[in-house]
């Protein structure tokens, strides 16, 4: 009867453990298991409805035609203007500056629902391979402010662009435009 033995060396059995704990970890990464920003978890906007039901799903009564459509490029270079508008859409988890040089679709509409509005207030969509990439409401009023998506609540303090930092606001008119 013959015995045979081997000698295990626990180092070596340790780094192929993390060596494959590695490359599991790079797939998930790469399959997308590790990317929770906000620009992959809007929805697939690739019609008019898909546009008005991510308005509607954030608390906003819209207008279901949009007000507007059209082409605007992200500038390649950025300025104060642009600066301050991509800092708000940094502050609801888009960053425009990825963007640069593109072409996207600018979709907006009439908001039926803000709180005091006295002049119309408008939802700006900034649209990319059907995906929303940024975007603001813009109340049109002499004080008015561009603010982020999300509905104000009373008292709420949340990031915005007033209307003295860009040009006029008319129909939608946002700093993507002034900067390009």
């Amino acid at each position: 009867m013959m015995v045979m033995t081997a000698k295990v060396d626990m180092k070596k059995i340790l780094i192929a453990i993390a060596a494959l704990a590695a490359v599991v970890l790079s797939l998930i990464l790469l399959l997308g298991g590790g990317d929770n920003s906000a620009q992959t978890a809007a929805p697939a906007v690739s019609s008019n409805d898909g546009r008005v039901k991510f308005l509607t799903d954030l608390g906003w009564d819209v207008t279901t035609s949009p007000k507007e459509s059209s082409q605007v490029k992200i500038p390649e270079e950025t300025s104060q203007v642009f600066d301050r508008y991509n800092a708000l859409q940094k502050s609801q988890g888009y960053d425009l500056s990825q963007y640069a040089g593109k072409k996207v679709m600018r979709y907006v509409y009439q908001i039926n629902n803000y709180p005091g509005a006295t002049e119309p207030v408008y939802a700006t969509l900034l649209v990319y391979k059907n995906q929303i990439i940024g975007g603001d409401v813009t109340d049109t009023s002499a004080k008015g402010q561009i603010r982020p998506f999300k509905m104000p609540s009373a008292g709420e303090t949340t990031p915005s662009v007033t209307s003295g930092t860009v040009p006029s606001t008319t129909a939608g008119t946002t700093a993507t435009e002034a900067a390009s």
